[in-house]
């Protein structure tokens, strides 16, 4: 039994491994840690940034495989929730940027000029949505 254990713990494991290497390749691969390291003119930092995007998804995989609460209470936690959603703003703009979906959009509603008030309200209804959700009861 104790074998078993131990067998479907590695495969866990390395199942785990293989699916967390595929997300940061993602990330790097569509370029936000370097958009952001380049408007932040922070690229002394290099090594740094990487062991905290590193260190940050292994704690955050591990707080949410055991349910670790987050001590601080709602500030805190309110605090990590901005941070993720401005990580995951830049994240998906710099999908959307790969993968010319705003010229793409713009040309299709044949806008001229505004496009910043379209990514502006797309922003803002993904903003409404969320706390509708958590707020709400989903």
């Amino acid at each position: 039994m104790f074998l078993n254990y131990m067998l479907l713990g590695a495969i866990g494991l390395c199942a785990g491994g293989v699916i967390a290497a595929g997300v940061f390749a993602f990330i790097v691969t569509i370029g936000v840690v370097i958009r952001l390291i380049g408007k932040t003119h922070t690229a002394k930092h290099i090594r740094l940034i990487e062991d905290c995007i590193v260190v940050g998804g292994a704690a955050g995989n591990v707080a949410n495989l055991y349910k670790i609460p987050v001590p601080g209470g709602p500030v805190l936690l309110a605090i990590l929730g901005l941070g993720a959603g401005i990580f995951v703003g830049c994240l998906i703009m710099s999908l959307a940027e790969t993968l010319n979906a705003l010229p793409v959009l713009s040309r299709r509603i044949r806008l001229a000029t505004g496009l910043q008030y379209v990514i502006l309200a797309m922003a803002a209804g993904k903003g409404v949505g969320a706390l509708c959700y958590f707020f709400l009861g989903g």
